[in-house]
């Protein structure tokens, strides 16, 4: 005789999440990559051929893109964890810098600041997709991204691989490590990486880039009370 047995699957570990971003989305971070040179190959853990911040002005622009996406994640967040958020987060863009690899760069495993990351793809040449397709390897491809969480015997996974495709964009804790693999075409993969905060640091006033994430009418309001407040505490 068999039962009928109900099944749970539980949900263990971080939320990961990855969407699409429109070509507006994708042009508009291209574009305003051109008018901004601030150097961060010095202040990333990566091993890339150039790695470039954007201005505050450009952050501006992107700001309304980037709130839309960070919904899309907080939602999904509140299904992964089966309830609604005990207080929505409120999100300040604290960092947004353009990665230009080049064959043989990599990432090593790393984290983030803040309490959010994403990377999006603006450029993924053919040839890394022809190359992925000969790969035979168990890790990460050539090109791809691998985020790692915990230790564990062989049947628990610790990690998860993908090779991302234009306009892709994935968002994540920014505690969770992952590394970028390298590749051997020669050619330029172009990516968009960032961090968002729930509260401003601290410690980092003078240099922090507080575009707020909402509502636009609030910016300037918002923007100016959250520092004042910040300021009293230092």
């Amino acid at each position: 005789m068999t039962e009928k047995i109900g099944i749970q699957i539980f949900n263990w570990g971080p939320c990961v999440i990855r969407m699409k971003i429109s070509d507006d989305f994708k042009n508009l971070l291209l574009s305003e990559a051109k008018n901004n040179k601030i150097d961060y190959t010095n202040r990333l853990a990566g091993i890339l051929d150039k790695e470039t911040g954007y201005g505050e002005e450009s952050k501006k622009k992107i700001v309304p893109h980037l709130s839309d996406c960070l919904g899309l994640y907080d939602q999904a967040f509140e299904k992964f964890i089966n309830k609604p958020y005990e207080k929505k987060p409120h999100y300040l863009l604290s960092a947004l810098w353009i990665n230009y690899q080049k064959p043989n760069d990599y990432n090593p495993p790393h984290d983030h600041d803040g309490k959010l990351s994403f990377v999006t793809y603006l450029q993924i040449p053919k040839e890394l997709k022809k190359e992925n397709k000969k790969y035979t390897g168990k890790s990460c491809g050539p090109g791809g991204i691998q985020f790692l969480y915990g230790n564990g015997p062989r049947d628990c996974i610790t990690y998860m691989s993908f090779m991302p495709e234009e306009n892709d964009m994935f968002i994540f804790p920014a505690w969770l490590k992952h590394y970028v693999a390298p590749y051997k075409s020669n050619v330029t993969r172009i990516s968009v990486s960032g961090n968002v905060h729930d509260s401003a640091p601290l410690n980092n006033i003078s240099t922090f880039a507080p575009a707020y994430l909402g509502n636009k009418d609030k910016e300037n309001e918002e923007n100016e009370k959250y520092l004042n407040e910040l300021k009293k505490k230092l």
